[in-house]
């Protein structure tokens, strides 16, 4: 079959679209010469959901309207003739028209579409508009849609690649394929994220398709909170499905799925959605990112004591079957504990009315535990000390259980499109009866986008204003599940409306009430996604994993990041910790104890925090370059993990490296990639420092700086 294309191309990208129907038929990275689609047959150009039968609860909410329509009432674009196509005169930009689209059921639908694709140097961005005349609303939205996403010639592995958790996930395309819907609800293999993942933007704004040593970056090009998940899925299925291997007849799917909603009689510019290819490791592919965002987003300033090196601990004092470990008046000797071992913030968990997780979204203080003012006075004490009390606070869900959810907050709930208020499972303490998920507190996901529940949440947070806390700890700042859209119209928002939208909002809005009382209040998020650090100071999370992938670190160098330590000889935590330059929050007996229960880890970790005191300008105030910049090897082969670090003032470069292994000394090579030398090294627990010419010699379980 011949098809008639034309032809865009800038320094990454060369584009072929098919002139009869718009579908983008050829696509190759022009620096490296990859076909990322080489079966023009297979080309693709959008792809829509315009249900007939509309969901009870939403606009149209009579049950019996249009009883015999079908809710999967699909367009594919590529079956769709294009009724314009004008191209720039400089060959830059080609807008593509479809007036008026026929489903796969055979009906017409009076639904115009707009495409403009525009070359930047080294981007493709599709900007595409609906216009909906139709009756339907318009669900989902696939733009760009690539219909056969072939791997490079010379990989041994292909794969994806998405923010989650402070961390990335990574899901096999070829040679295996990872399933990740059950085989019941869909026709072909399929990968959409779950929402612990990062499902798309707002939460993971770009996905990498890529190899070892080059990629495609797909990502949003506007600062939109309107929801574009990323999706995948393998066409005809699996060649032989015991072990997920992708024949080579396969094809590969690739989409920005939008999700807008648009009503019958609207048009909606969808969020730009830029394509580039790159060379290099993941690391290339989010630079990419790195440089757009960088353009439009500002961190806010810090307060003084968190530019410091310093540790914290997490400690929890109660959960929802009633432990209640430490009454407020005796929390000064937790403070004076961590006065002693030089730990410089408290994390208070559990200390609100009915214990962590209960009682949703109240923050008065557990009267178990002791009155408003005892608490309030423990704090000053603490602070007296030179500790700073961070309050573990929650916004995003209410209890279930509450009278007051059932009276009062119901209202204000995330509902979904039949007018249910989403539920999610919530979490178990402690009891045999809670961890067999017998009792368990469920929480409710609760609509940013009410004006009434963000005063509500103004209301409880000055609470901690007036218990004279240093910060705030939102814990799952992250994320609303399993609500990813709001149709509770009632609330201000248009159906379908994304409930990530103001999520930076609040905090700010926090802020301003903050200002005036407590200039150097802490905003503090669990594993805040990268636009959350719009409005938070400082992201804590968990990695206890030796494959940890520091991707929120890389992508915000000099943000304050912490991570849990629980172990009682937990050195390789503690060398993370230096190698990604993340705090240290201290959590013996996971969470539940104090620092003097496990002095091994306590021990080192301020042996740690005092090496990269003592080098603050490489291992705390330099940019982090992850292993960016140089080589690590054992016996010649690579050797992980290591980072780079960049002195800002003078240039210089330090390197930190972990050895992980429990039972073997290793002696690594390092070279820098432009053949600095690194002259000397030293332990984290040996301050006695050594030429680097002969090697650097690392015992188990042990790091050493070199520079």
């Amino acid at each position: 079959m011949r098809i008639n294309t034309l032809t865009l191309a800038n320094e990454t990208l060369r584009l072929e679209f098919d002139r009869a129907s718009g579908a983008l038929v050829g696509l190759t990275a022009v620096q490296t010469g990859w076909r990322i689609l080489d079966r023009p047959e297979l080309g693709l150009s959008f792809r829509l959901l315009a249900p007939q039968r509309r969901d009870v609860g939403g606009p149209f909410s009579d049950a019996t309207a249009m009883p015999s329509g079908r809710r999967n009432n699909t367009v594919c674009g590529e079956k769709q003739p294009l009724t314009a196509l004008d191209v720039a005169a400089d060959g830059r930009a080609a807008t593509f028209v479809w007036d008026g689209v026929t489903s796969e059921l055979g009906e017409r639908l009076d639904i115009k579409l707009t495409l403009t694709v525009t070359l930047t140097e080294r981007q493709a961005i599709y900007a595409l508009t609906v216009e909906n005349r139709a009756p339907y609303i318009i669900e989902n939205v696939y733009c760009p849609y690539l219909g056969d996403v072939a791997h490079p010639p010379e990989a041994e592995w292909f794969k994806t690649f998405i923010y989650q958790y402070a961390t990335a996930s990574e899901w096999a395309l070829w040679p295996t394929y990872q399933n990740m819907r059950g085989y019941f609800g869909v026709d072909y293999p399929t990968q959409f994220s779950p929402w612990s993942a990062g499902v798309g933007a707002p939460m993971a704004p770009y996905f990498l398709l890529r190899s070892a040593d080059q990629g495609l970056y797909v990502g949003v090009n506007a600062p939109s909170s309107e929801l574009v998940a990323w999706h995948t899925e393998l066409r005809p299925g699996y060649g032989s499905s015991i072990d997920a291997r992708v024949a080579p007849e396969v094809a590969t799917r690739f989409a920005a799925v939008h999700v807008p909603y648009i009503q019958s009689g609207e048009t909606r510019a969808l969020t730009p959605i830029a394509l580039e290819a790159f060379q290099g490791g993941w690391q290339a592919g989010v630079d990419i990112y790195k440089a757009w965002r960088d353009t439009w987003m500002t961190t806010p300033p810090l307060p003084a004591w968190a530019r410091e090196p310093h540790a914290w601990q997490q400690i929890h004092i109660n959960s929802p079957e009633d432990e209640l470990r430490i009454p407020f008046r005796d929390l000064v000797k937790v403070g004076e504990e961590c006065a002693r071992h030089g730990v410089k913030a408290i994390q208070l968990t559990g200390w609100n009315a009915g214990g962590q997780d209960q009682g949703n979204p109240s923050h008065d203080p557990d009267p178990r535990l002791g009155t408003f003012e005892e608490l309030r006075e423990a704090i000053a004490h603490i602070q007296a000390l030179g500790v700073r009390v961070v309050l573990f606070a929650k916004f995003t869900w209410a209890d279930r259980a509450t009278e007051r959810f059932r009276t009062d907050l119901v209202r204000h709930a995330i509902k979904d499109p039949y007018g249910d208020y989403y539920h999610y499972g919530g979490y178990q303490y402690q009891t045999a009866t809670q961890l067999l998920d017998i009792n368990t507190k469920r929480l409710i996901p609760m609509c940013f986008l009410d004006e009434a529940y963000q005063r509500l949440c103004e209301a409880e947070f000055a609470k901690t204003l007036d218990l004279g806390a240093d910060g705030i700890l939102f814990d799952e700042c992250l994320h609303h599940s399993p609500a990813l859209l709001c149709f509770d119209e009632s609330h201000g928002h248009r159906y379908g409306a994304p409930v990530y939208a103001n999520d930076r909002l609040l905090i700010q809005r926090f802020a301003a009430l903050a200002h005036t009382r407590n200039p150097e209040f802490l905003f503090a998020a669990e594993a805040a996604y990268d636009w959350e650090f719009e409005a938070y100071h400082l992201s804590y999370h968990r990695s206890e994993n030796k494959q940890h992938l520091p991707l929120s670190r890389y992508m915000l160098p000099h943000v304050p990041l912490a991570t849990a330590i629980t172990g009682f000889n937990d050195r390789n935590m503690v060398n993370q910790c230096l190698l990604y330059r993340y705090a240290i929050s201290y959590e013996p007996y996971n969470f539940k104890g104090h620092l003097d229960d496990y002095p091994l880890t306590i021990a080192y970790g301020k042996q740690m925090d005092a090496l990269r005191t003592e080098l603050r300008a490489y291992f705390w105030d330099g940019e982090f370059r992850h292993e960016i910049g140089a080589r690590v090897t054992v016996e010649g082969k690579p050797h992980h993990p290591y980072a780079v670090f960049v002195n800002r003032e003078t240039g210089a470069r330090g390197v930190a490296i972990a050895n992980y292994d429990e039972a073997s000394t290793i002696t690594v090579q390092v070279a820098l990639d432009d053949s600095a030398p690194l002259t000397r090294y030293r332990l984290v627990d040996d301050a006695t420092w050594r030429d680097a010419g002969a090697g650097i010699v690392i015992p188990p379980c042990s790091a050493a700086v070199v520079i």
